[in-house]
């Protein structure tokens, strides 16, 4: 009778996570997968589906669609025994608890928003890191709308539900505004043009100038740019106080908003918070340059939950994606006795849409903006789809939204 094949488990759906369950090799490998999260989504366009640009399940896909042979299991990890090789899972569905076994363990959970622990802002401030994340923001977005138009809404009323502010100046902050504004200068303007006057967008962000992992020239761009649309950028401010209606900067500003999201740095997860291994201050866990965990020889961990080596890497997609495809190739190579390589990332360039068509790109060291860059970040994201489903399905969706625009029904 032949041995059993290792257990190889793998605790995420994510860019990392997937990209590693396609590419590990199933005839070496018992392949489990955990998490919370049926389906893979992809994240650099969740911005597009908060105001309609694209429909939600158009950038995801089943988990077990994506990685056809591989075991799933829809919970989250909750607490991992090193001596016993388990991990501690609650199911997402009725929240039983059940142990699963395991010989390698990749831990690929990603990361959560960092509120700082200022207060207010985990109860007040909307995210944009999962689907329901964007559902609500596109339900809060046209409820606002609607409550500023009924005809018992006075002029302060209206001034504050019309005022969105997004809290970050990385890439998803800039092009939730962008996306925002866009949706405002053509849909909302042409049903409700009464209150564009009065409609406002924020962009907030400690650091001195947007976008900081971009060339200083493309930032300033994305800043004029901004300008130009009469979205408001204010850099260098922190926030240091959120409540239901209003939100208190460290100038001693206050400001009243009817939309607030919150999309400035990651934190850890329950379960990377839970697991006892080795963390930096941002506890994020350490691996070398293998993605191996310290004193855990069969612990590996990748993605935004991770810190690789003396320097660590972004927290961005092609990061993960890179170190999935890396991990997958080098646990087919351990399983046929082959020795281990190093995980090195090449980095391929970064890309942010800014809004008006227009977008800016710092690829291989070319910098670009402007329309180009925008068909160039549009065909960027498009090839990197997971599916043929979500190739079709993205191109319909911007098709419809150039022919017939936004849909701004309230569901």
């Amino acid at each position: 009778m032949p041995d059993a094949k290792p257990k190889l488990l793998v605790l995420g759906t994510g860019f990392g996570a997937v990209t590693l369950l396609k590419e590990v090799d199933q005839k070496l490998y018992d392949v489990t997968a955990v998490s919370p999260r049926n389906h893979f989504l992809f994240t650099p366009l969740l911005p597009s589906t908060t105001v309609g640009t694209l429909e939600f399940r158009s950038i995801v896909e089943p988990v077990r669609r994506a990685c056809p042979g591989v075991r799933y299991y829809q919970a989250s990890s909750r607490g991992l025994d090193t001596l016993g090789k388990t991990v501690s899972c609650v199911s997402a569905i009725d929240k039983s608890n059940f142990d699963v076994p395991y010989d390698l363990l990749v831990i690929a959970v990603g990361a959560k928003v960092n509120t700082f622990g200022i207060t207010g802002v985990a109860e007040h401030s909307l995210f944009l890191k999962t689907i329901d994340d964007a559902r609500r923001i596109r339900r809060r977005v046209i409820e606002c709308f609607e409550r500023a138009s009924q005809p018992n809404t006075n002029e302060e009323e209206r001034r504050q539900l019309l005022h969105f502010i997004s809290v970050g100046g990385g890439p998803t902050g800039v092009e939730l505004a962008a996306e925002l504004n866009d949706f405002l200068m053509a849909e909302i303007k042409a049903v409700y043009p009464s209150l564009i006057p009065e409609t406002k967008i924020t962009l907030i962000d400690s650091a001195d100038h947007l976008l900081s992992t971009f060339d200083h020239s493309l930032s300033d761009y994305a800043t004029q740019h901004f300008k130009r649309q009469n979205i408001e950028v204010l850099s260098g401010i922190r926030v240091i106080g959120v409540e239901k209606d209003n939100i208190t900067l460290n100038n001693g500003v206050t400001m009243k908003y009817g939309m607030l999201v919150w999309s400035t740095g990651i934190g850890p997860t329950i379960a990377a918070s839970n697991f006892n291994l080795p963390k930096d201050k941002a506890s994020r866990i350490l691996v070398d340059e293998t993605l191996k965990v310290k004193d855990h020889p069969d612990i590996y961990a990748l993605g935004d939950c991770a810190f690789v080596g003396e320097k660590g890497f972004p927290a961005t997609a092609q990061v993960a994606m890179q170190a999935g495809k890396y991990l997958g190739r080098e646990f087919n190579r351990l399983a046929k006795g082959q020795p281990s390589r190093p995980f090195q990332y090449h980095n391929y360039g970064t890309l942010a849409y800014v809004g008006g068509d227009e977008a800016i790109a710092n690829v291989e060291g070319v910098k670009s903006h402007g329309k180009a860059a925008f068909f160039f970040w549009r065909s960027a994201y498009f090839t990197r789809l997971l599916s043929v489903k979500n190739k079709i399905l993205v191109l319909f969706d911007w098709l419809k939204t150039a022919l017939f625009g936004r849909d701004i029904s309230r569901l």
